[in-house]
């Protein structure tokens, strides 16, 4: 039997959590009731038309992710909802949402298939939600999602009741990368990645309130920006505070060494005043932190993990008028 469990021994290790959040350009959320296999599209309540235009969208190697939610509702509504989530241009504070209620799954691909063609089909409602947290929940795709997730899924869904948080809603949601950080999860509409979670941790995320340096163990990262950029924008981050949630961002890579080993990362943001502030850093191989681990519980291999380090930070530009590009 394997007793095994990826995220007891990235605790045990002390591996940062930082950069692991997935960045892609559209989310496509598909209510369907578990169980869910391995390979969630192949699940027995997902219509064969679902299932092709998944494979053609991975053959096409499209920036676009498909994920199973549910609740305890789903298996006893009578339609199946579908959300859209689209990354926003240039500077933004995160994703822009579709809703739709359709009457049945089968509908869904040709929903999807005329949004990815650029048309926003009918069906499309407007709700007062203004947050979906997705939780992983696949204990198929690793056991570690089950063992954490499936109970903080449960205690998160009593913890917003508690907080009287009437715009949250809390989803379980097939594997969405980083098991050995589980309990993991989605905030939508920002993108952002949560990972080794607790109840305590959960509610200064919801209410943004609380030491913001708290985050520093439980970020993943803020999945509309490049992976290595994702640890510049921790340290923003904690230094600007829970403010830093209401500005709009954007960054890039400027320059890389042939060897990784060094890489000239930039974020530019935009504050409530809409001033505009672009910080530019070098970021190095951190050898002491950089990790060769499992990184599943039914991984075969270790895998390396590298990590960076923030090795300098300089603020280049301020304000709009003075930026020169």
């Amino acid at each position: 039997m394997n007793t095994f469990f990826c995220s007891d021994h990235a605790r045990e290790v002390g591996e940062d959590i930082i950069s692991s959040a997935a960045n892609y350009e559209t989310y496509i959320l598909v209510e369907c009731p578990q169980p869910w296999t391995y390979d969630a599209f192949q699940s027995k309540w997902v219509p064969n038309n679902l299932k092709i235009l998944v494979e053609e969208v991975r053959r096409a190697k499209l920036p676009v992710r498909f994920l199973l939610i549910c609740n305890h509702y789903s298996h006893k509504v009578d339609y199946s909802t579908l959300l859209i989530y689209q990354k926003q241009e240039s500077l933004s504070s995160g994703y822009q949402k579709y809703e739709f209620k359709l009457p049945h799954i089968e509908e869904v691909a040709a929903v999807v298939k005329k949004y990815l063609w650029g048309k926003i089909p009918e069906y499309e409602i407007e709700t007062n939600t203004t947050r979906d947290i997705l939780v992983c929940t696949h204990g198929s795709h690793d056991q570690c999602c089950a063992r954490y997730g499936s109970p903080f899924y449960f205690q998160a869904r009593e913890t917003i009741t508690d907080l009287g948080l009437d715009h949250v809603r809390i989803w379980k949601s097939s594997h969405f990368g980083g098991h050995r950080f589980a309990p993991t999860a989605i905030d939508l509409p920002d993108g952002r990645y949560y990972g080794v979670l607790n109840q305590e941790s959960f509610k200064s995320i919801l209410t943004r309130t609380g030491d913001i340096q708290s985050l520093r163990q439980v970020y993943r990262g803020w999945g509309i920006l490049p992976t290595a950029v994702q640890i510049l924008e921790r340290e923003l981050m904690l230094h600007h505070g829970w403010n830093w949630f209401n500005y709009k961002v954007a960054g890039k890579i400027i320059q890389q060494s042939l060897d990784n080993n060094t890489i000239l990362a930039e974020l530019s943001f935009e504050d409530t005043s809409d001033s505009v502030f672009i910080y530019q850093a070098k970021l190095i191989k951190d050898t002491t932190r950089t990790l060769e681990i499992k990184g599943s519980c039914n991984a075969k291999e270790n895998s390396v993990f590298v990590k960076y380090a923030v090795d300098s930070i300089s603020l280049v530009c301020e304000k709009v008028v003075t930026c020169t590009n």
